[in-house]
């Protein structure tokens, strides 16, 4: 069952999301060639306590980190490590979530470290449309294939790989609730959306093939054609006349 939050639970989601935003933004400013992935994920953990909020990651199922660091194939769940350091030319996805209050926020960013190459700036610019693709389709009324087949559709237009494996998902007082979001999808089908449910959309796109492998870690998720992923996220409401997006930082 999707559940429905009220007016209060969304105030809560919201500033919920604003520890999330704050986090991501701080990433942007950080991301650099000679910058561990440890460093950020510890700078991460020390901006989402400093809210009063807890690190949503950390913990869960094991993971050891208050961020997922994916760099270049890695598509999502890269632990965070003291030799990776970042080199120009890479790309990073960075996935944090916080906890507040009782409730959850999720969100994700792809970034360029440095001087990337053309396919890998197209590669992020293509994904990050197209979740607002997807977000421009929230709506009451509208239906969760909708939202799903407007990532699935730009993104193959475009020439990229879907993720197939991995997928959004609602969110509230905890980080997975239903619905799951997956990238792909036919209009018309699926959950109608109304006023006061939460969604964790997230396209995951691939400059190469969809298909992908866990590695021996348990976690890190990597192409199996060693092509590029990008992932973009955000914890978007359905409102009254459409959507708000609960972890904007831009």
């Amino acid at each position: 069952m999707i559940e429905v939050k009220n007016d209060n639970e969304i105030q809560k989601m919201r500033e919920a999301g604003k520890v999330t935003a704050a986090v991501l933004k701080q990433m942007t400013e950080m991301v650099k060639p000679g910058i561990s992935t440890l460093d950020l994920d510890q700078a991460a953990e020390k901006t989402i306590r400093s809210f009063g909020a807890t690190p949503l990651f950390l913990g869960y199922y094991g993971f050891p980190g208050s961020i997922c660091a994916s760099v270049n194939e890695e598509v999502v769940h890269g632990i965070p490590k003291k030799d990776r350091i970042l080199k120009s030319g890479d790309i990073i996805s960075i996935d944090t979530g916080a906890r507040l209050d009782g409730f959850c926020s999720d969100a994700a960013i792809t970034l360029g470290v440095g001087k990337v190459s053309d396919e890998a700036q197209r590669l992020m610019d293509v994904t990050k449309k197209s979740l607002y693709k997807a977000i421009g389709q929230v709506k009451p009324g509208r239906r969760l294939g909708d939202v799903q087949h407007a990532v699935e559709t730009f993104a193959i237009s475009q020439g990229m790989g879907v993720v197939r494996d991995y997928c959004g998902h609602g969110i509230g007082r905890n980080m997975h609730e239903e619905p799951s979001i997956p990238n792909f999808g036919k209009p018309g089908t699926g959950p109608l959306l109304e006023k006061g449910m939460v969604l964790a959309i997230e396209p995951m796109l691939t400059a190469g093939t969809f298909r992908v492998r866990e590695l021996d870690d348990g976690w890190t998720v990597v192409t199996r054609d060693g092509s590029y992923a990008a992932h973009f996220e955000h914890t978007v409401a359905v409102t009254a006349n459409g959507s708000e997006i609960l972890t904007a930082f831009e």
